[in-house]
């Protein structure tokens, strides 16, 4: 496993940017990547928008898992270090969809999104992209899916609950898993098998925790507007309802607290598959469960549920009730 535990020093230049980041444990390669495309508007491989599909399974041999484990841990340090930079400073926020509705996207997000994608297309240039910036680069049956920040809205009002994500996709479903906040150096990392904490020197493996019931269950949300359609935000009320505390706010991190064993529940809605296929393995890999409300595969987002406790994942689906239509 990679350690992450070098210093991080940083100068304030005159625009407010910070400049000399000696960018932790980043390969060689890593930090060649930021220094020469970390301007967001340098030439990519071709991309289009559109959306992820599923493909016949790419087998992985367990040699091959853990090689990509390590890159995946790099990839996510180097969108970090990118980011980084520009969190609690001056840049402008664009909206991506204009005048009907808001979702953020700033500088951060494109640079942090082109060096990872640079970081793929030399290492591994057969394998497809998947990011949320950039859209689809079409490549081999191995896609990385990429979520350069993943909590925008934390991200642009100085809150520390966003995160970077990367996942290997083999076609069925995420094989890894990653969650980088940069700000905490903290690293999530899961391969559905098992799942590991990484701050520093510490390493501390993720298990998430027993619950008696419902009852006693801890819920967490991003918030109730992403519940767009009234049956979801019923569904989810009702939900509510059965739960000793709920808690909104955490985007990617709570699914992370989830298997840190510091909650029991997490249901959102309206994913796409870069917002959640990191998570997967992470949650997995610490023992827990999670599906699409109709108790389908997750990877390509929309409705999740996801919990610690068997029990609790099996009662809360059926408080849900779409498992049933």
């Amino acid at each position: 496993m990679v350690s992450f535990g070098a210093k991080d020093t940083r100068d304030s230049s005159e625009d407010g940017r910070f400049v000399g980041r000696r960018p932790g444990a980043l390969s060689l390669l890593g930090a060649l990547i930021l220094l020469m495309y970390g301007n967001y508007s340098c030439e990519l491989r071709e991309s289009v928008k559109v959306k992820l599909a599923y493909r016949p399974k790419t087998a992985v041999s367990e040699s091959e898992l853990t090689k990509y484990k390590a890159f995946a841990l790099e990839l996510a340090e180097l969108g970090g270090a990118a980011a980084l930079p520009y969190f609690r400073n001056k840049y402008e926020v664009e909206n991506k969809l204009g005048e009907a509705d808001f979702d953020p996207v700033t500088i951060a997000d494109k640079s942090a999104e082109l060096s990872m994608r640079k970081a793929i297309e030399f290492r591994y240039p057969s394998h497809a992209i998947y990011g949320e910036e950039h859209g689809l680069t079409p490549g081999s049956d191995l896609t990385w899916v990429l979520d350069p920040i993943d909590g925008t809205r934390a991200f642009i009002t100085g809150m520390l609950h966003w995160g970077v994500l990367v996942a290997l996709f083999d076609g069925e479903e995420p094989i890894i898993g990653v969650m980088h906040q940069p700000f905490t150096n903290e690293f999530f990392v899961g391969d559905n098998y098992s799942a590991e904490y990484i701050k520093g020197v510490q390493h501390r493996t993720l298990q998430v925790r027993s619950c008696g019931s419902i009852r006693e269950a801890v819920l967490a949300s991003t918030g109730p507007q992403f519940f767009s359609k009234e049956e979801e935000l019923g569904a989810f009320l009702e939900l509510e309802q059965s739960v000793r505390l709920l808690r909104y706010g955490g985007d990617c991190y709570i699914y992370c607290m989830l298997a840190m064993g510091q909650l029991d529940l997490v249901a959102e809605a309206g994913l796409s598959p870069y917002d959640i296929q990191a998570l997967i393995p992470i949650i997995r890999g610490a023992g827990g469960h999670i599906a699409t409300w109709d108790d389908k595969n997750p990877s390509m987002g929309g409705r999740i549920l996801a919990a610690g406790d068997k029990q609790v994942f099996s009662q809360a689906m059926q408080t849900l009730g779409f498992s049933e239509k």
